[in-house]
């Protein structure tokens, strides 16, 4: 991508975001005072909810920046090598038809099933996740906005159609016979965006399935890459949401990427208040008014039990 180019800018842009170090800026937080302030916020202030890869961790998909998070062993492609490089693109697919059925097959853990519950007993405002596993909908959570899509889905970048990944998943079999029973792949190792590392070999011996309507080999999973805007809609469903609510609450997410982090900022300025859950620092602790460091699936339980 050349130097100047929209493109390249963008991807120098994405690059930036991936490479984003999230470390402490306040100091520690007492525990009790923390989790009592949270407990507050659900009983007076029906927040907004924004949740992250820590919350889908014990449901055996990693998360990015944690102590084991997958940025430590893999760079996610940004857009723009996904959308003007051939050769990104089929490796990223070779990747996730391997990966995918990791995915596909993790359920939904205590701490989904307890967000449903809040979202169904109307003690939230909204629930924005920044995660793309669809397991906050498999646990029943109604009205889920989803901010950086769904691996579910797959678009066609040249004439827009849209299928279901299953019957992606099915056709790329076909065209891969004997692929999956050969290939030999660590499943600790699959990425939050579904993929995960292969040889070159393996890469090179992966055949693509074309568009179903146009037979253009250009498909993307329909999700947000590093580097691509978030859809209009969606943007205005989570701001929707957030005009409803009377604080934000960030669960399980650094907030490293801007499209959640936004949520915090627009809270601070509007006088709402901020409370984080997480395994480590987040890009708003310095802006929290409570700040829980801990485990996210047992807090919730926590949380749950006295709400």
């Amino acid at each position: 991508m050349r130097t100047g180019h929209p493109a390249a800018d963008g991807h120098r842009a994405a690059l930036r975001s991936i490479a984003r170090l999230v470390e402490d800026s306040a100091p520690p937080q007492d525990p009790g005072v923390a989790r009592a302030g949270i407990l507050s916020l659900l009983r007076d202030h029906r927040p907004l909810v924004i949740t992250g890869a820590g919350v889908s961790t014990d449901s055996g998909i990693p998360d990015y920046r944690g102590p084991g998070g997958s940025l430590r062993r893999h760079r996610p492609m940004t857009y723009q090598e996904f959308r003007h490089d051939p050769g990104a693109r089929h490796r990223y697919w070779a990747r996730s038809f391997v990966g995918w059925r990791q995915m596909d097959a993790a359920v939904p853990n205590a701490a989904h099933h307890v967000l449903a519950g809040w979202q169904r007993a109307g003690l939230l405002a909204g629930l924005v996740t920044q995660n793309v596993d669809g397991l906050h909908a498999a646990a029943g959570t109604p009205r889920v906005i989803a901010l950086h899509g769904d691996l579910d889905r797959v678009i066609c970048l040249h004439c827009g159609a849209v299928e279901d990944r299953r019957s992606f998943d099915a056709r790329l079999v076909a065209a891969n016979p004997g692929y999956l029973e050969a290939v030999r792949v660590d499943p600790s190792l699959v990425n939050p965006d579904g993929d995960v590392t292969l040889d070159q070999e393996w890469v090179d011996r992966f055949r693509m399935a074309p568009c179903r309507a146009c037979g253009s080999l250009e498909l993307k999973p329909d999700v947000v890459y590093f580097g691509e805007n978030v859809p209009a809609a969606r943007k205005a469903a989570a701001r929707e949401a957030f005009e409803r609510a009377g604080a934000v609450l960030a669960i399980g997410t650094s907030l490293a990427v801007m499209s959640g982090f936004r949520f915090v900022l627009d809270a601070v300025r509007a006088g709402k208040p901020v409370a984080v859950l997480n395994g480590g620092p987040t890009r708003a602790d310095s802006r929290a008014d409570y700040r829980w460091r801990t485990r996210v699936a047992p807090a919730l339980d926590w949380l749950d039990a006295r709400r």
